[in-house]
């Protein structure tokens, strides 16, 4: 009886497979990190571990593919998406997935910047950037406009 072998890269990468789903891969791996993120918040060393084994799952399964950015790779959302929403009111949840998805589709500087580095420190730094970005706009909303 042989077991097959289980995917490690491609599972991590897929964020379980959720981006297999052909349609908006990208903004279906940010809602599933949002709701992740609305039931459970996610700890600052759930982030970095993510960032850590989604850059080395991303990069060898892009690989081993022969594609540089696969669509269907949306660990790079999650971990943005729950950099975005990292120690703010769950109220803000819809709000960040907004502005991490326009920042992830427009592509600002420097966000666009970080997709010319090599393998998975690419497919991954450009969605940590924006993260970053949704999350220094969001803290001075939630800081200084008392929302």
């Amino acid at each position: 009886m042989s077991m097959n072998k289980i995917d490690f890269d491609a599972l991590v990468s897929t964020f379980f497979g959720i981006g297999r789903i052909r349609i908006m891969p990208g903004t279906i791996g940010s809602a599933a990190a949002l709701i992740i993120a609305l039931i459970i918040p996610i700890h600052w060393i759930a982030i970095a571990v993510t960032i850590m084994i989604g850059t080395w799952c991303a990069d060898r399964y892009s690989k081993r593919i022969g594609v540089k950015d696969p669509p269907e790779i949306v660990i790079d959302e999650v971990a943005g998406m729950w950099i975005s929403m990292y120690a703010l009111p769950a109220s803000f949840g819809i709000t960040a997935f907004i502005l991490f998805r326009i920042v992830d589709i427009l592509k600002p500087f420097p966000v666009y910047i970080m997709e010319f580095l090599p393998g998975g420190i690419g497919i991954m730094a450009d969605d940590v950037a924006g993260g970053f970005i949704v999350w220094i706009v969001l803290w001075i909303v939630s800081t200084y406009l008392f929302i």
